[in-house]
């Protein structure tokens, strides 16, 4: 998606502070999200009343939003993983796709997809995030957890012998497409290649075609979480996620994942291409000494988070479940209405790869009994390992930002319980 502003809104509310006991549930497997109600009858999903407005970016752009009324497993099927992309999908094969490692080392190197497959095999259990996620009322379902294969980057990039000059690592995609770039200036650097049409503003437009790039700084390339992938969930990437092979590196935002990568270039100074420096950036608006100050971020690691997904009733009892992701999670905790905050029960997965408690995200249950019928608010916030806990949308921090990137503010959903 282009990056819109968008005017401050608190869309999602919450508050309160309260704590109960906490039980953790175990569950038979990964294939399996959620336990079941006990009860000897059919569990039924509760419509959630809130409507989620039509999308309007083209369908080739953004599609398989998670559903989370429909969400049963644990691992998102390749097939119904969300997909965002800004350019084309490139169609490389894997038996002509090369990977280069260059700019400031010591030694090029080129691999190709069997190098890969030869070196040292990782897996992780991430889940991915896009940072535009719950930022628009249409747009409450870019996320997925997946199980990601590949080798680690960090020991290629000590291999290709990175020089002391070297602070920054561009990823570099396949995917490309025309970008006007505006110039009020008057003045274009000589060299460009695109064309040049005048501005209202007395200047000039610049069209180009740029690649999708992301980068980051050597140290944080260097963690040994980052994988070049070419597996999701143990089978080949689909074409749609970076076939042949992509950037996964847990604990960052869905657009520092780069998908079709065919290239790694060592930098010294910062590389600040659309996805860095002009798009996918959160602008806020600060006041110090009276006087008003904005800040402009590119958007980077996960924020703590959590979502109520659906409701369910069994044999007249009914219980809400959710997921929380972003950080190592301790707890969460459910409010209903205007009540007080009560501890849901985690539920613990088994069969998890390397990387699931830090980087994948953790179910949770809150047994509801037989609430009154009418229209409920359900409200979950979580809260990390350190004891940080998920902000309400009016918290300060993310009430100064005026773009939808990054919004992690608790989530309230409307639901209305049947009279019996």
């Amino acid at each position: 998606m282009e990056q819109h502003e968008a005017t401050r809104r608190a869309v999602l509310k919450g508050g309160g502070a309260a704590v109960a006991g906490l039980t953790l549930w175990q569950v038979a497997g990964p294939a399996q999200a959620f336990p079941q109600q006990p009860g000897s009858g059919p569990e039924t999903v509760i419509e959630w009343d809130d409507e989620v407005p039509d999308s309007p970016v083209p369908p080739e752009g953004l599609r398989n939003l998670l559903d989370w009324e429909q969400l049963k497993t644990w691992y998102t099927p390749a097939d119904n993983f969300f997909v965002v992309n800004h350019y084309n999908e490139p169609a490389l094969t894997g038996a002509d796709w090369r990977l280069s490692i260059g700019g400031l080392v010591d030694h090029r190197k080129t691999l190709s997809l069997a190098d890969l497959r030869a070196a040292p095999r990782r897996e992780v259990d991430f889940t991915l995030e896009c940072s535009g996620n719950t930022g628009l009322p249409f747009f409450i379902g870019g996320i997925g957890n997946g199980r990601w294969a590949g080798t680690p980057l960090a020991p290629l990039l000590k291999m290709a012998g990175v020089r002391k000059d070297g602070r920054e690592v561009v990823f570099w995609g396949a995917d490309a497409g025309e970008v006007t770039v505006r110039d009020n200036s008057g003045v274009l650097e000589g060299g460009q290649t695109g064309s040049v049409v005048p501005n209202s503003s007395g200047g000039l437009d610049l069209t180009i075609t740029e690649r999708f790039a992301r980068s980051m700084s050597l140290a944080d390339a260097m963690s040994p979480d980052n994988l070049l992938c070419y597996e999701l969930n143990g089978a080949p990437l689909p074409r749609e996620h970076g076939f042949p092979v992509r950037l996964i590196a847990p604990g960052w935002y869905g657009v520092a994942n780069v998908k079709w990568l065919t290239e790694i270039e060592v930098r010294d100074g910062r590389y600040q291409g659309r996805f860095m420096a002009r798009d996918y950036v959160t602008v806020r608006e600060e006041v110090r000494n009276g006087q008003t100050r904005w800040t402009f971020t590119t958007v980077a690691r996960d924020r703590l988070k959590s979502a109520p997904a659906k409701v369910t009733r069994r044999d007249g009892h009914y219980a809400v479940f959710g997921a929380a992701w972003g950080a190592p999670i301790d707890r969460v905790q459910v409010r209903i209405d205007q009540g007080p905050w009560q501890r849901a029960q985690l539920v613990r997965q088994s069969g998890r790869g390397h990387g699931s408690r830090d980087f994948a995200w953790t179910f949770w249950r809150f047994p509801w009994g037989r609430p009154p019928a009418g229209q409920h608010t359900v409200t979950s916030r979580a809260i990390d390992s350190n004891g940080k806990v998920q902000p309400t949308p009016d918290d300060p921090f993310l009430a100064a930002k005026v773009t939808y990137w990054e919004s992690n503010g608790q989530i309230t959903r409307r639901v209305t319980i049947p009279a019996t």
